[in-house]
């Protein structure tokens, strides 16, 4: 009546697959350390925070702040732009906004060590729900 499949049977597989074991590769020494960029940083970033605090001084006055929100919510950029260049920062800065929040990065300048900007520093506050 029933009729039987019989299967054929093989061997288990192994519960771990095995994989040869590799040497470590023999690398290149690092260089010496040299702080030398690493201080044109650390003073860059410094400067970078004298900078953010400027802008926040100046976004702290609510005459400011008013006028500066009011043009993001009309969707004027370049008026925004004006009032941020108004403050006088040293650094370039770009701005990004939406109706909940800005977002305000600061970015460093080349120096004699690098022929890029090191670093920046971002800047993010909540302005509506």
């Amino acid at each position: 009546m029933y009729e039987y499949m019989i299967y054929p049977t093989y061997p288990p597989l192994p519960t771990y697959a095995t994989f040869p074991i590799l040497q470590d590769l023999p690398r290149a020494p690092y260089p010496k350390v040299d702080t030398k960029i690493f201080k044109e940083s650390v003073k860059s970033y410094r400067f970078l925070m004298e900078q953010a605090s400027l802008l926040l001084d100046r976004l702290g006055d609510s005459t400011f702040a008013y006028m500066m929100m009011d043009a993001a919510q009309q969707g004027k950029k370049a008026k925004v732009e004006s009032l941020i260049k108004s403050i006088g920062l040293k650094v370039p800065m770009s701005t990004e906004y939406t109706p909940s929040g800005v977002i305000f990065t600061l970015h460093s300048q080349a120096n004699q060590y690098t022929q890029i900007s090191c670093c920046s520093l971002t800047i993010s506050m909540k302005w509506g729900s």
